[in-house]
């Protein structure tokens, strides 16, 4: 490069320049990039060294690259020097422009810090424009700005260059291309890091791709092969809870193949009972246990786990359901729930399901009469006598009472006559020389004669009746909206079926049978209603001569 008087530039410089510009734009990596400027400053510029300081994210500055004497390259290059001593540098000395010139008459003070450095040797300058050996000059290369200007951005690092080739101080000319020089190379720098960060970035996120694609295929693998029902159904839209896939296992479990499946949504497979069961469970997810129809029309118990998969951007998306098979445990619970709730014997509810069932049928209102003294000591003074305006509207609060809670109450007809009035009838039956039986034919005879009686007293009732063995040879029968007329002809037409013979130990028995009526109604513990049921059977009983409670 012309740097004496500059009268013009040779075309051959500018000619390698702007290969050295081209080289540095092309690079294939940061490093390539950093050594390109190291070279182009020697080879271009007409330099016998050059150094590239690059800062570091701590700040400090690296000398990342190096040319023109492989021995300093090999003792400098990967040191560093502090910002606090490249900040010193470049705030003293002369400003060519961005270029900062330290002659040796002020350089003489950096010596002794700690920013690496190489220059060489050679005799004192004989001109006053002669390089003097310990003469710096120092490029700093910028991030470009939002204009374009050399020093508008962040320092990015430093081209320190040392004793041009003609051995002179540059000129305009060679000062400005320097100047030119560092912020293409910083253009350079900028670009090559981009590429780096970019690199990376792709090599990050082609990782993270093939971290989901395994994800993926072993969410697939988990999905189909699990050995438990899987689906993955529609949250929101009017498309909600409409199954998108199943696994094999699901398909099995339902009897259905998968292409049917998703024409289906939980909700038009669950048993009507539990249909509220599963709307909580889809809204909320968690676990709920539900009856699922199968293809040949069936149910199937099953616990239904759901988890929500969210998008971070859009809120919930799809449901995944876990469906396992538990009908065998849920055979086993309701097998242990019947045992417990019925006679071991014939089958029948025992005599705490009837009392559950009574009980649910009764509430302990308090009578009008009880409402209305606790109301007169509470007001003090009679309630039918209180002055117009402040006494107690007995009607109305009779008839709260009444409704409290929606419950119907039950109502009995009157003793004496009857007056049309429907209720719960309770039947008290009692065999009729039972004991006989057992004591002349043992007991497995009195059990086949207790199945039997229950079988025909089953038989002689509505759906919807109760009946139930007390214990012994003691049953009660419950039958709802019955009048007087119509509990006293179901006394009859049961005590007909049970005094047919009975088969029991390959011969005929008979048993008779007794009956009392009582009536359930609002106010009357299920004890009570028993009680007084027991009670009219006994009545019955010692009124019919001895000879006609067993017809044989």
């Amino acid at each position: 490069m012309e740097t004496e008087s500059e009268p013009y530039v040779r075309l051959a410089s500018l000619r390698q320049l702007h290969q050295v510009m081209a080289d540095m734009n092309t690079a294939r990596s940061l490093a390539d990039t950093l050594q390109t400027v190291a070279d182009g400053a020697v080879s271009a510029l007409g330099y016998e060294l050059a150094c590239v300081n690059l800062v570091r994210p701590d700040g400090d500055l690296v000398i990342a690259a190096f040319s023109g004497n492989s021995a300093a390259e090999a003792l400098i290059t990967g040191r560093v020097g502090s910002r606090d001593s490249w900040d010193r540098r470049l705030g003293m000395g002369e400003q060519w422009g961005d270029l900062v010139f330290i002659p040796h008459t002020e350089g003489w003070v950096l010596d002794d810090d700690d920013v690496p450095q190489w220059y060489t040797d050679g005799p004192a300058p004989r001109f006053e424009d002669e390089w003097h050996p310990s003469d710096r000059l120092f490029a700093p290369m910028y991030t470009p700005g939002p204009q374009g200007g050399g020093s508008s951005g962040e320092l990015l690092g430093v081209i320190s260059v040392d004793r041009p080739r003609n051995g002179r101080h540059p000129g305009a000319w060679g000062r400005e291309a320097l100047q030119m020089y560092a912020f293409q190379a910083a253009i350079a720098i900028s670009n090559a890091r981009l590429r780096s960060n970019m690199q990376r970035a792709l090599v990050r996120l082609e990782r993270e791709q093939q971290a989901l694609r395994a994800s993926e295929e072993s969410f697939r693998q988990a999905f189909e092969y699990a050995p438990s029902g899987m689906a993955i159904a529609e949250m929101g839209g009017d498309q909600h809870g409409r199954i998108l896939r199943t696994n094999d296992a699901l398909c099995r479990l339902l009897g259905r193949p998968a292409s049917a499946m998703r024409r289906y949504s939980f909700s038009d497979l669950v048993h009507p009972e539990d249909i509220g069961t599963l709307l909580r469970t889809s809204a909320e997810g968690g676990r709920a246990e539900l009856r699922l129809g199968r293809r040949d029309g069936s149910y199937v118990w099953v616990s239904l786990r759901n988890s929500v998969v969210a998008d971070a951007a859009d809120g919930p998306r799809f449901l995944l359901t876990h469906v396992e098979d538990i009908e065998d445990r849920k055979r086993r619970e309701l097998q242990l729930a019947h045992r417990a709730s019925h006679d071991s014997l014939t089958g029948l509810p025992n005599s705490a399901e009837l009392r559950s069932r009574l009980s649910a049928r009764l509430c302990h209102r308090p009578s009008h009469a009880g409402a209305l003294e606790s109301l007169d000591a509470a007001y003090g003074h009679p309630a039918f006598d209180a002055p117009p305006g402040h006494g107690f509207d007995f009607a109305q609060n009779v008839e709260a009472f009444d409704g409290y809670d929606h419950h119907v109450h039950t109502v009995a007809p009157e003793d004496g006559h009857d007056d049309g009035t429907k209720g719960l009838a309770v039947l008290f039956c009692d065999l009729d020389g039972f004991k006989s039986i057992n004591d002349r034919f043992g007991h497995n005879a009195g059990d086949a004669v207790l199945i039997e009686v229950a079988r025909r007293l089953t038989r002689g009732v509505r759906d919807g009746d109760t009946v139930a063995r007390l214990g012994g040879d003691e049953f009660v029968i419950l039958a709802d909206g019955l009048g007087k007329a119509d509990a006293q002809d179901l006394a009859v037409r049961l005590r007909n079926e049970i005094i047919q013979p009975i088969r029991a130990e390959d011969r005929a028995v008979r048993v008779g049978a007794s009956f009392g009526i009582g009536w359930a109604h609002c106010g009357m513990t299920a004890d009570e209603v028993l009680k007084s049921a027991d009670e009219r059977m006994y009545v019955e009983k010692r009124s019919r001569p001895k000879q006609h409670r067993r017809a044989g």
